[in-house]
C-alpha cells in the first residue's frame, strides 16, 4: 500500500526516481513531525541518484545547491528538493563541511544528521529505515544526536542551540549526554553567525515550554558565549511562555535591562522588531507608576500593550493586575482607533471657516481628536461641527 505523506508532486518525484532505478525516500524533519502527527512541511527527498543522474530523469530542474547535492525538482508547477545521499569531510569553521562526498547508501546519509528523530527514513511504500532507534526516542520524547554528540556539534555548534530550541518546540527532554557534550562544546557557538542562531530563538520563544528551554542555556553556559543574554535568567524565565517571538525579544530587554539598540544589534533584529520593542519599553515605563490609559490604549498596538503589562505583573506580583480580556475590551471600546475614524476632516474645518490651510488646522485637529477620544464630544459630524465653531470664535 502506498503511503500518503507528502504531496502528489513529492509522491510523483519519488516514484519516477524508483522508476529510474534509482533509492528515493522521504526524509529530515518533515517525516519527524508527520511521525509526531503534527502537519508536516518543507518536504524533502534523499536519493541514491546523483545531482546530474536527477537532472536527467526530470525535464524541469534548477540547481539551487548543486555543490551540495541539492537540485530542485518542479514537478506539476511545484518545487520539490532532492538531495542525493552524502557524507561529509571535517567542519574546519564549526558550520559547514569541508568536503563532501555523494554515496549510494542511506545508512551513511542518515549518519551525518544532528539527532536520531531527524534521521528517520520514510519509503513511499511507507516502510521507516530507522538505523539509530529515532522512533523510541521520539517514543520517549528524548532529544538524542547521532553517533557521538561531541562529534555532531563539532561538525555544526549550531546544532546545540538546535537541540535546546527542539526541547522548547516539543518539550522533548535532551539525553544526558547530549546535554553534556553541549556543555563541554559552548564555547564553539561563537563561531556561528547571529543570523543563525536568530532564526533558532525565534523558534525557541514560540515553543511550548521556553522556560526550559532558557534554563538549559544558562546550566549549559551557552548564555556565556551568547551574543546577549540576562545575567539573571530566572526572571527572563519568569516571563514565559510567548505568544509570538517578537514578546520573546521584549522579555529578554526587560529582564537583561537591555538598551533596544543594543539587543536589536547584537541579534540583528529587523527594523519592526526594533520598532516593537521602542514601543514596548515605552509603555512598560509608563506602567510603572500607573495603569494604562485611554491615551496609552489609543497609542499602542495591543500586543505592545500585554507584552508591557506580562513582564510588568512578572516583576511585580503582588501588584494590582489588569486581565489581557480586560486589556482587549478597554481597547475595542475606544470611541475611535486613530484619527481616519473621525467623522470629519481638514476639508470640513476649512469650509466651516473659510480659511486656507495651515498649521492651525493640525492643531484644531488634534484637539479634535482629543476631545471625542475621551467622550468630552460624541463622534458625530453636527455635533463635532457644534463643538469646533463654539471653541474656534471664542479662542478667535
Amino acid at each position: 500500500m502506498t503511503s500518503q505523506f507528502g504531496t502528489a508532486s513529492s509522491r510523483k518525484v519519488i516514484r519516477q526516481l524508483e522508476e529510474a532505478g534509482y533509492e528515493a525516500v522521504f526524509v529530515g524533519g518533515s517525516v519527524r513531525d508527520y511521525l509526531l502527527g503534527k502537519e508536516a512541511s518543507d518536504i524533502d527527498i534523499a536519493t541514491s541518484a546523483t545531482p546530474e543522474e536527477v537532472k536527467h530523469v526530470f525535464t524541469h530542474t534548477i540547481d539551487v545547491g548543486i555543490a551540495h547535492g541539492t537540485v530542485m525538482v518542479l514537478m506539476d508547477g511545484e518545487p520539490i528538493e532532492v538531495t542525493t545521499y552524502r557524507t561529509e569531510s571535517t567542519y574546519s569553521d564549526h558550520r559547514r563541511p569541508d568536503e563532501v562526498e555523494f554515496v549510494r547508501s542511506l545508512k551513511d546519509d542518515l549518519q551525518r544528521r544532528d539527532f536520531t528523530m531527524n534521521a528517520i527514513a520514510l519509503t513511499l511504500t511507507g516502510e521507516l529505515i530507522d538505523p539509530f532507534s529515532g522512533m523510541i526516542d521520539l517514543q520517549n520524547r528524548k532529544i538524542r544526536a547521532v553517533g557521538k554528540a561531541a562529534d555532531r556539534f563539532h561538525e555544526d555548534a549550531l546544532r546545540m542551540i538546535r537541540a535546546i530550541r527542539f526541547s522548547s518546540v516539543l518539550n522533548f527532554e535532551i539525553e544526558d549526554e547530549t546535554l553534556l557534550a553541549i556543555q563541554e562544546n559552548a564555547a564553539s557557538i561563537k563561531h556561528i553567525s547571529v543570523e543563525r542562531i536568530k532564526v533558532e530563538m525565534d523558534k525557541l520563544w514560540k515553543g511550548v515550554n521556553p522556560a526550559k528551554a532558557l534554563e538549559t542555556i544558562a546550566d549549559t553556559r551557552l548564555s556565556e558565549y551568547l551574543p546577549l543574554f540576562p545575567n539573571d535568567v530566572q526572571c527572563l524565565i519568569a516571563c514565559a511562555p510567548f505568544e509570538t517571538a517578537k514578546q520573546g525579544w521584549a522579555a529578554m530587554m526587560l529582564a537583561g535591562d537591555f538598551s533596544v539598540m543594543n539587543l536589536a544589534k547584537a541579534y540583528k533584529l529587523s527594523n519592526r522588531e526594533k520598532a516593537f520593542l521602542s514601543d514596548v519599553l515605552a509603555a512598560f515605563n509608563r506602567r510603572q507608576f500607573n495603569q494604562f490609559t485611554i491615551d496609552d490604549y489609543y497609542q499602542f498596538h495591543i500586543e505592545v500593550l500585554i507584552t508591557a503589562e506580562q513582564v510588568w505583573q512578572t516583576f511585580h506580583p503582588n501588584e494590582h493586575k489588569i486581565s489581557i480580556e480586560d486589556m482587549i475590551r478597554m481597547q475595542e471600546n475606544l470611541p475611535i482607533r486613530s484619527k481616519e475614524d473621525l467623522q470629519i476632516d481638514g476639508k470640513d474645518l476649512m469650509a466651516w471657516t473659510s480659511q486656507r490651510g495651515g498649521r492651525w488646522l493640525g492643531e484644531w485637529m488634534d484637539k479634535i481628536e482629543n476631545m471625542v477620544l475621551h467622550r468630552h464630544c460624541p463622534n458625530d459630524a453636527e455635533k463635532i461641527k457644534e463643538w469646533f465653531l463654539n471653541e474656534y470664535k471664542r479662542q478667535g
